[in-house]
């Protein structure tokens, strides 16, 4: 009789919770996701964390299928080999398939005192760190958010929403993922919040210090409290564990998800870099990868071959503040298309959105119950067993 087969996915993010809830309530399959933390994080969120008007957190009551097991901890080793995972406690957690969805975090700076100066907001213990120095600095201080991609704008427009002297650094172009019709409707927003600009040549960070910004061109702007949301990068598991990656740390996998080191490896989310269609970093792609790396997997326990990825995009979406937004449509792969909507009705899209990200992963959480009553009714159950074991049944 076929054993379970056992799940493991790292990394509790919207890729990682996707796949878990799509392979959980199928016969005889346990999942595991570990996770640093013991709650979700609303990535999506954490500008409003640093500016105080959302928490950004969220139970996994509410979003992860309760046959799934939570491990409240962080993976330092992957042996592919021996397939095991070592965690920062010590304990350790054997595994049968691996689906690697360890999401995103900030990128080097590369700019000398970012490191030790700048705040990050690309993580939640990050925005909490960026929140309590903003509530410390005087209300008049100036802050210095530099980025000028759609993780430094929506920063940007949140502080200064909330009656904060912004300004935003973006280097050569503001928005530069905007089509021109969209990057117009979001300087205007930002103008109509106070925040003042910065792009063209010379508008590039070369200095952080304590209380200063020092530009490409010489430019000194003072700074209370500096953000840096310049870049992501994923973080150097795969790299220390011996798999490979690309410049930006993500595991390198096949049009299928599939590590191209090891067939039992998956990769989801902002951690995956596919030969073939690789996609920006984004909650859009996330939740669509994370189902298709937990298909990859169960159908290689089938013993099938997966079906190549697919990832569709509709709109990049950008909050500037709590009144106003942005939602640039684009074309499937991404480019930006000519039109937008704006405004009030932007703002009321982007909200619509977050919701919709949490309501989306509680109905697969939902259809994985569905799932395991069906089992446990002995109605249609899928025969599940290792490469083994269907050799030794052969």
């Amino acid at each position: 009789m076929p054993r379970t087969v056992e799940v493991a996915v790292i990394g509790g993010g919207y890729a990682g919770v996707a796949a878990a809830n799509r392979l959980a309530g199928h016969d005889r399959v346990a999942v595991t996701l570990i996770n640093p933390r013991p709650h979700f994080t609303e990535r999506i969120r954490l500008h409003q964390l640093a500016a105080g008007t959302h928490e950004a957190v969220a139970d996994y009551r509410d979003v992860l299928a309760g046959g799934v097991r939570l491990v409240a901890g962080t993976v330092t080793r992957i042996d592919a080999a021996g397939r095991a995972l070592t965690l920062a406690d010590g304990d350790t957690l054997g595994y049968d398939y691996l689906i690697y969805a360890v999401g995103s975090g900030p990128a080097d700076p590369g700019v000398p005192g970012a490191a030790a100066y700048a705040h990050g907001v690309a993580t939640l213990e990050d925005a909490r760190r960026l929140a309590a120095a903003v509530r410390s600095a005087p209300a008049s201080a100036p802050l210095v958010v530099v980025g000028g991609g759609l993780t430094g704008v929506e920063t940007a427009a949140e502080l200064a929403a909330q009656g904060r002297a912004v300004t935003l650094v973006c280097g050569a172009r503001l928005a530069p993922s905007l089509h021109a019709t969209g990057r117009r409707a979001v300087a205007r927003l930002l103008g109509g919040l106070g925040v003042r600009v910065l792009d063209g040549p010379g508008a590039e960070a070369a200095e952080v210090t304590p209380g200063e910004v020092r530009l490409a061109d010489g430019r000194e702007l003072p700074a209370a409290v500096t953000v840096w949301a310049g870049g992501f990068a994923a973080p150097d598991l795969a790299a220390r564990s011996g798999l490979r990656t690309d410049a930006l740390g993500r595991m390198v996998t096949d049009e299928t998800l599939t590590s191209v080191d090891d067939p039992r490896i998956v990769a989801a989310g902002d951690a995956a870099a596919p030969a073939a269609g690789r996609y920006r970093m984004s909650c859009q792609a996330a939740v669509q990868a994370g189902p298709q790396a937990a298909e990859t997997v169960l159908t290689r326990i089938r013993g099938a071959d997966p079906a190549p990825l697919r990832v569709r995009f509709v709109a990049q979406c950008v909050s500037l503040g709590r009144q106003a937004g942005v939602v640039q449509l684009t074309h499937r792969d991404d480019r930006p298309a000519r039109g937008f909507v704006g405004g009030r009705t932007g703002a009321a899209v982007k909200e619509l959105i977050c919701r919709g990200t949490l309501h989306l992963l509680a109905g697969e959480a939902r259809r994985a119950a569905r799932r395991a009553r069906r089992t446990a009714d002995g109605a249609a159950r899928p025969t599940l067993a290792t490469g083994r074991e269907r050799r030794l049944a052969a």
